[in-house]
């Protein structure tokens, strides 16, 4: 993050001004959390999602999205989209985690959600120990975020409903696997339907037990 020097003139214990504690001054900080869902499963996208916070309009019960139950992240979710500042919620579909590998295309969902942010952020919260590239705005990673900044609950919780829901679609298009009740996540019963019947076009061939799968089948 880039520094102004104080005056020539200042004393000599003038410190160092940051811009956003300058920025700060003049109006609240637009600070985004983000978060994922869906980096372990053997199916379906990872998703990303990137909240900015409304201070005027708080939402009561936030929490890590994992400590909550589904119907207390479907309560939130309507909440959070119609409070929040400003939200965007990205997939990265199958092909490219198996393009990229699933650390970079978690990074890449990272980015495009900051990048699509209206109003932009002036700093961004992410849950994790690893930074994008090429980000808008100033960033932070934050080890646990998702238990300790509420932008990055919200987060949480957007990425985790809209995550649930898509594999809920590809449920009616794949039934064979469970992906309703799995998630996409290697359950037994899922690898046991993914061993017996072969992977589907959203299975993760960049995954071992995909694989395994594939070359059971014949499959690429």
């Amino acid at each position: 993050m880039s520094r102004r020097k104080a005056p020539r003139d200042a004393g000599p214990g003038a410190l160092f001004e940051d811009p956003l504690a300058a920025l700060a001054r003049a109006r609240p900080l637009r600070i985004a959390g983000v978060d994922e869902a869906g980096r372990g499963p053997l199916a379906g996208p990872v998703s990303v999602a990137a909240v900015i916070l409304d201070p005027a309009r708080p939402i009561m019960g936030l929490d890590d999205s994992k400590k909550l139950s589904e119907a207390a992240r479907e309560a939130l979710y309507p909440q959070i989209v119609e409070r929040a500042l400003a939200w965007r919620i990205e997939f990265v579909e199958r092909d490219e985690i198996d393009g990229l590998n699933i650390l970079q295309a978690t990074l890449t969902g990272m980015r495009r959600a900051l990048q699509a942010l209206s109003p932009a952020a002036d700093l961004a919260r992410i849950d994790g120990n690893r930074l994008p590239k090429d980000l808008p705005c100033a960033a932070e990673a934050l080890i646990g975020g998702d238990a300790i900044e509420p932008a990055i609950m919200a987060a949480s919780i957007l990425a985790k409903v809209a995550r649930d829901r898509r594999m809920q679609e590809l449920h009616a298009r794949y039934p064979l696997y469970g992906f309703d009740r799995h998630k996409g996540y290697p359950s037994p019963a899922h690898v046991s339907a993914l061993m017996t019947h072969g992977p589907c076009p959203e299975h993760r061939r960049s995954y071992a037990p995909v694989r395994a799968a594939c070359e059971r089948h014949g499959r690429t």
